[in-house]
């Protein structure tokens, strides 16, 4: 006997499977952008970093330069001194802005980062709710479906029987027939 329901049921698994895919590779895309969002800040960091490297070689060529004024111009050292005093507190006024820049561009990539994370989490939360029902409905169409096609293959298969039986019959009756 044919079984007429295994095409059916294939065919819903392989929707299931679909679904499923679907949904994992969503969830992957939520979990790409997480990835971005850290090298983003990762990023930054290393960008403070180096440009902070920067500033203070910047500050040591000056400090350099005030050297070689001050070694090779005697009498210049209270001047170089001020100056050397003065560069000081303007190298340490940009460090510390820097600093304080770098902080506020990391903790804004962060907060944001973290916002994004808790809407997309939300937002797979839904999304999984969404399925679940999906599934349901899915599983309820594919019993109704199978005992359909159930349903036709018993009426398929009286049919057949009905038919052979009027086969039967009127092979009965052509013998009769010649028969008399």
């Amino acid at each position: 006997m044919v079984d007429y329901t295994q095409p059916v049921k294939t065919t819903f698994e392989l929707q299931r499977r679909s679904i499923e895919q679907g949904q994992q590779a969503f969830e992957q895309t939520f979990e790409l952008q997480h990835r971005v969002g850290e090298a983003a800040i990762d990023g930054v960091e290393a960008q403070e970093s180096v440009q902070r490297n920067t500033v203070e070689l910047m500050q040591d060529l000056a400090h350099s330069a005030l050297d070689a004024v001050e070694t090779n111009m005697p009498g210049a050292e209270e001047t170089v001194a001020d100056l050397r005093e003065t560069i000081d507190e303007q190298y340490a006024v940009l460090l510390e802005n820097h600093e304080e820049l770098f902080a506020n561009i990391t903790d804004e990539l962060e907060e944001t980062l973290g916002t994004a994370d808790e809407m997309n989490e939300e937002y797979v939360a839904a999304l999984e709710e969404q399925v679940d029902m999906l599934y349901e409905a899915h599983e309820e169409l594919e019993t109704q479906s199978v005992e359909a096609v159930e349903e036709l293959e018993e009426g398929l298969d009286e049919l057949q029987g009905q038919v052979e039986e009027m086969q039967m019959q009127m092979e009965d009756a052509t013998e009769q027939v010649m028969e008399a």
